[in-house]
């Protein structure tokens, strides 16, 4: 909501939907002109209603998403997008079929942080990655669980892989490209609960560069990094947990590049949108005609590609390849 509103001259937020009054309420009375209901098929049927933002418990996005998509909405769905491969290419469907939109919410991509290093691409000082690491450290006590959705298969459809590191793993193909194979040990350490809250990942890309990510709900404080080691340079992200590209970044120069040529490139980057509202602002940019900045159906189909392989090596015991297909015996569902 905060990411709209810092947007008020490109939306307007309507109405706050939920079954829970008091918290709809609650939320609705922050903001001058924003009302509530809980009644969704009315705002479906509402003809001023143009965009229709799902932020629901992970089960029920599939369904939702498509009846928006029946009544003529654009959507923007929070993580994860859907509960398989097999939804994600049902609703790719479906948007083909109504000339919808869809856009899966990864606001990590946005801010000076992100920013920074595709300046340095573009101007050719980072050469080729050779390898990487990714930290997704949180900290999720017991009470986190008293939510009854939470920490079960059918209510989350997922663990710390699909829920918390959703996002790093985003970064990871952004920043890099498209994933080639993961081998995956995943295990449930912290918690009390049916899905895993560690992971350990071996990570190929398909530009050959080799990268690890660690996932735990257990660290003593909330902290998310990247290393990255180019040819040019060695990157470092802030540790922000929820926003790691918010502030600047740490680049240092590796011979035979020069670190004034990169400390000249990152001078020139001035202040850019961050978190939703870079993800907002790209999509207003893209529904006036001026995309590719956005975040696209495709997007999230790759990022449960990437779960995808992630469950199937951790139950084999075998590196999986991507990409997926239908014929994988996880393309309908990764539960167990």
């Amino acid at each position: 909501m905060a990411g709209f509103a810092q947007l008020a001259d490109r939306f307007r937020v309507k109405n706050i939907c939920d079954l829970d009054q008091d918290r709809g309420m609650g939320l609705a009375s922050q903001y001058d002109g924003v009302g509530f209901t809980a009644d969704l098929d009315a705002v479906l049927a509402d003809p001023e209603i143009d965009i229709v933002d799902v932020c629901l418990p992970p089960h029920l996005h599939f369904k939702v998403c498509c009846d928006a998509l029946d009544a003529g909405k654009i959507v923007v769905c929070e993580k994860p997008l859907v509960a398989s491969l097999r939804e994600a290419d049902l609703l790719q469907q479906k948007a083909n079929e109504t000339n919808g939109i869809v856009a899966p919410v990864f606001q990590y991509r946005y801010g000076l942080g992100t920013a920074q290093f595709h300046a340095l691409v573009k101007a050719g000082l980072a050469g080729k990655c050779y390898a990487g690491t990714f930290e997704t450290h949180w900290d999720r006590p017991a009470s986190y669980y008293d939510i009854d959705w939470r920490g079960t298969w059918k209510g989350e459809q997922g663990g710390a892989i699909l829920g918390h590191a959703i996002h790093t793993h985003d970064l990871l193909s952004t920043l890099l490209g498209p994933i080639e194979q993961v081998f995956a040990d995943v295990t449930t350490r912290v918690n009390d609960i049916e899905v895993e809250d560690c992971a350990a990942l071996s990570i190929r890309m398909k530009s050959g560069a080799v990268v690890t990510s660690s996932v735990t709900l257990g660290c003593a404080e909330n902290i998310t990094r990247i290393r990255l080691m180019f040819e040019g340079f060695t990157m470092e992200s802030d540790h922000a947990p929820y926003s790691p590209a918010e502030k600047s970044w740490h680049f240092t120069a590796r011979e035979p590049f020069k670190q004034s040529d990169i400390d000249r490139v990152l001078s020139e980057v001035g202040d850019v949108p961050i978190g939703y509202v870079g993800l907002f602002g790209a999509l207003a940019d893209a529904l006036d005609g001026s995309g590719g900045n956005e975040v696209t159906l495709a997007d999230g189909r790759n990022s449960l590609e990437f779960v995808t392989a992630v469950y199937a090596s951790s139950r084999s015991g075998v590196p999986q390849k991507l990409p997926i297909t239908e014929s994988h015996p996880l393309y309908d569902s990764w539960l167990p």
